[in-house]
């Protein structure tokens, strides 16, 4: 039986932590920026913990 590939799409986007988190990027900072406030695009700048309820889909997708 083959092996089960991973999504290579999510697997660019998602990064497990060491304590098994899932790590992802805020959306809505690719273009105009200059309409949003410095607060909104520092805040989509950092990087945010998965809910629970979507951790499982996400790790489905990247066989783990």
């Amino acid at each position: 039986m083959p092996k089960i590939k991973s999504h290579s799409g999510s697997s660019k986007r998602f990064k497990i932590t060491g304590t098994g988190k899932v790590k992802r990027k805020h959306a809505f900072k690719n273009h105009n920026l200059y309409k949003k406030s410095k607060k909104a695009k520092r805040k989509t700048s950092s990087m945010s913990v998965v809910n629970n309820f979507d951790k499982k889909k996400v790790l489905k997708i990247l066989n783990i």
